[in-house]
């Protein structure tokens, strides 16, 4: 419930405390006293859009905070939880809302910085505010479908049908891509078979293209290859006037002779021993190469068709060589995702079709529940029509179906559905004998129509789940018998509900726990708002004035306090 409201340089309000008691709460004051400021810095906390008019005049800045009690409200406690401002200390919620002169604004829920849509999303769970002008929203389709809804509790129905709904959207948008792309998909999967199938010819396997490289430069230089090693091997072993092996051989014997009389020679000698015998096995390896080397000149043909053809092909695709083969997988993988296109639309139709079925499914049984709900619904509401000053009040929810084929082709039946179902709900009243159902806009007056949306919001408040209700002004173009049983209806609400209700009936305001009077003073220059918790003496000379206007007289005063005392 809401404990406390804090308001600082809003509007014509300097500074405003008011300490809010449980049951029912009424708000009396002069006409343009400011009777809604209360309930508007409400909104501006529950997130609510922030003007720059909100600011009082020559002040920087307003400052609005709401506490609630959230002991017993634990829809509110989990959500703290989940976004990591519950104070486990306390039981209270505080909601800030700070607005510069420039209309920028900052959110605060239990001293932490937030986002407005956050305000907003804490707001549904802590209050519930029913504006004057309510009763006009009822006459429209979509509201009446809703009031409907939260009377049955049909959340979880709603979210299969939404679901399967949205469901079908998304298979529809990708249908209708793939069905639009299949032109262009068709020429670039021409385009993908015409290169796979080049590449698949050519049958580049993993790493054969350096191998390629490799015998190709070996085959190109053949000539070279042959008389540098010829040559190499005359320097080292086989000319006969000079070879650098009978050299080495005989320096190593000279040394070996030099290193029995000088120890110190021995590690030379050791070194040339070794230089000698790694020359000769040097000799022997390339003696070996040069006798093997056969180079088959039609071999050498065929590997430089096909390394002048990676090449080319390469070249083609404008990519290395060695990236041939991956790139030549990454087609197959193209083409093979190109085909499996063509198989998902078939995949997504028959999908469609079950989604349609399912959603069909699941909106028939909303819109079976949705008949019992108007069935029952309107029944109350006929009642409370009747003990509103509208004895001969009827009133009937019709309920049709937006395509009367459902049944018979569910293509047809999509056509004109949407994530609410396909019902479309209509409000109808009799106000007189004898007089026929219409829509409530046609027949029902502006006083008619508030009393009947008041009506709804008593009956619906038991469906509300938040704490805190308030009622602004709801009771316009009430009065007498009717305005006592307004009255009556919002105490038997407050049982179990906390609840607000600014009123300028004497019959609603005497039945408050709690009465605030409002009103406004001036000094010629400057305009201020003061709210004021209200004596029970005090009480009775403000519904007298309700009664009798300025002038407050025995009689009425005598009428204020058998009011107060019903």
């Amino acid at each position: 419930m809401l404990l406390q409201l804090n308001i600082q340089n809003f509007a014509i309000v300097r500074s405003l405390d008011i300490d809010w008691q449980s049951g029912m709460t009424t708000i009396t004051g002069e006409t343009g006293a400011g009777k809604s400021i209360a309930i508007d810095a409400l909104g501006l906390c529950l997130g609510e859009r922030a003007t720059t008019n909100v600011v009082r005049p020559n002040s920087k800045k307003a400052e609005l905070a709401a506490t609630f009690e959230i002991q017993k409200n634990l829809c509110a406690q989990e959500w703290l939880l989940q976004h990591d401002l519950l104070i486990e200390t306390s039981s209270e919620c505080i909601l800030r809302r700070v607005i510069s002169a420039e209309g920028r604004s900052k959110s605060y829920i239990n001293g932490s910085q937030v986002p407005l849509v956050q305000l907003k999303e804490i707001g549904q769970l802590l209050i519930n505010i029913h504006g004057q002008h309510d009763h006009q929203l009822i006459v429209k389709s979509s509201q009446q479908c809703k009031l409907v809804d939260e009377y049955a509790d049909h959340k979880p129905l709603i979210d299969g049908v939404k679901h399967y709904y949205q469901q079908w959207h998304k298979l529809n948008i990708e249908l209708t891509l793939l069905q639009q792309n299949k032109q262009q998909r068709e020429a670039q999967q021409q385009l993908l078979q015409y290169q796979v199938s080049e590449l698949d010819e050519f049958s580049l396997q993993e790493s054969e293209f350096q191998l390629l490289e490799s015998d190709y430069k070996r085959h190109a230089n053949a000539q070279d290859l042959l008389d540098t090693t010829l040559q190499s091997l005359q320097t080292l072993a086989e000319n006969e006037q000079f070879n650098v092996l009978d050299s080495l051989r005989q320096c190593s014997e000279n040394i070996n002779a030099l290193a029995k009389l000088d120890n110190r020679l021995k590690n030379v000698a050791n070194i040339l021993n070794d230089s000698h015998i790694q020359l000769e096995e040097a000799s022997t390896d390339l003696t070996h190469y040069y006798q093997e080397l056969e180079l088959d000149p039609q071999a050498y043909t065929l590997i430089e068709e096909r390394y002048s053809t990676a090449l080319q092909l390469a070249k083609k695709h404008s990519l290395s060589p060695e990236k041939l083969v991956s790139f030549h997988q990454e087609l197959k993988q193209e083409l093979t995702a190109l085909s499996d296109d063509d198989s998902r639309i078939n995949l997504i139709i028959e999908e469609i079709t079950k989604t349609q079925q399912y959603y069909h499914e699941a909106a028939i049984i909303l819109s079976s529940s949705r008949a019992q709900a108007a069935s029952s619904l309107s029944e109350l509401i006929t009642l409370n029509m009747q003990e509103l000053n509208m004895p001969h009040g009827q009133f009937n929810i019709l309920i049709e179906q937006k395509n009367n084929n459902v049944d018979e082709n569910l293509d047809n039946a999509l056509v004109n559905i949407s994530a609410n179902g396909f019902d479309k709900i209509n409000f109808q009243v009799s106000i007189n004998p004898g007089q026929a159902l219409e829509a409530m806009n046609k027949v029902a007056s502006g006083g008619e129509l508030s009393r009947i949306s008041l009506a709804m919001q008593v009956i619906l408040a038991d469906k509300v789940v938040t704490p805190t209700l308030i009622f602004d002004e709801v009771d316009v173009g009430i009065s007498g018998p009717t305005a006592a049983m307004v009255g009556k209806k919002l105490q038997q609400l407050a049982q179990n509900t906390q609840v607000i209700c600014v009123t300028h009936l004497p019959q609603v305001a005497c039945k408050g726990h709690q009465q605030l009077f409002v009103s406004k003073l001036t000094d010629g220059e400057h305009t201020e708002t003061k709210v004021t918790e209200l004596s029970e003496q005090n009480r009775i000379q403000e519904i007298a004035r309700l009664l009798a206007g300025d002038k407050i007289s025995e009689h009425s005063l005598a009428n204020a306090q058998e009011l107060l005392a019903s």
